[in-house]
């Protein structure tokens, strides 16, 4: 089954555009010009990724974001101008996956695509449950439970915490989480790995100032805390 993908933009040119190279290399396109319109589509379609345009006619992409993080996992990619970079860090906290920057080129675009697309294959394919006091993560259902309650994460705050969690006590560089987590030809700013990891410890409730589970190392990087049980 081809990998479906939702564009979501204002623009029809943008989306016929778009629309074209995804469909050329394989991938099932379903488009939106509205933000109340792709919270419509990501439930009854259910994409495996969302290409989402900030600036839209009706509900900006950032609040289409929130609502999505309430009821989906999918990998939503932020689309938003050069000027934005506020824009994009408050959608990355919001649970965005990535983002690519206007004018971008097409091929790009399909390239994170298929990126974010691996990456949710390799984090679950062949791998066991992973055991800890108080914290249960099953990559192949992609389920994270904590102190005995299921805990919602996005697709790539999951894959962040596979990969730490994979190697308990090991200090990853940003430049290593981006490698493994976002893949090597991700370019953007590594700030994004420190956003992603603000999120998944609330998710689990873990305190910065004091971690149980995520820990900081200072100008170096993070590392999983817990051991096996």
């Amino acid at each position: 089954m081809p990998a479906k993908v939702l564009v979501v933009d204002d623009e029809p040119g943008i989306r016929r555009v778009l629309t074209g190279y995804l469909e050329a290399a394989g991938f099932e396109v379903t488009e939106a010009s509205t933000g109340e319109e792709a919270v419509s589509l990501v439930r009854r379609a259910l994409p495996d990724v969302v290409l989402l345009d900030v600036m839209l006619p009706d509900v900006d992409g950032i609040e289409v974001l929130r609502r999505l993080r309430t009821f989906s996992q999918v990998y939503v990619l932020l689309v938003t101008a050069r000027a934005e970079e506020t824009d994009t860090l408050v959608g990355l906290a919001v649970g965005a996956d990535d983002y690519v920057t206007k004018p971008f080129s097409p091929r790009e675009v399909v390239a994170r695509v298929r990126a974010v697309l691996r990456r949710g294959r390799a984090s679950s394919a062949g791998a066991t449950r992973l055991l800890f006091a108080g914290l249960t993560i099953d990559p192949g259902s992609r389920e994270v439970d904590a102190a005995d309650h299921s805990v919602r994460l996005s697709a790539l705050e999951f894959d962040l915490l596979v990969a730490l969690a994979g190697a308990p006590g090991r200090v990853f560089s940003r430049r290593q989480l981006l490698e493994q987590v976002w893949g090597g030809d991700f370019f953007g700013d590594e700030r994004v790995v420190d956003v992603h990891i603000r999120n998944l410890r609330k998710s689990l409730g873990d305190d910065a100032s004091r971690p149980r589970i995520i820990g900081t190392v200072r100008g170096v990087g993070y590392k999983f805390l817990l051991d096996p049980a």
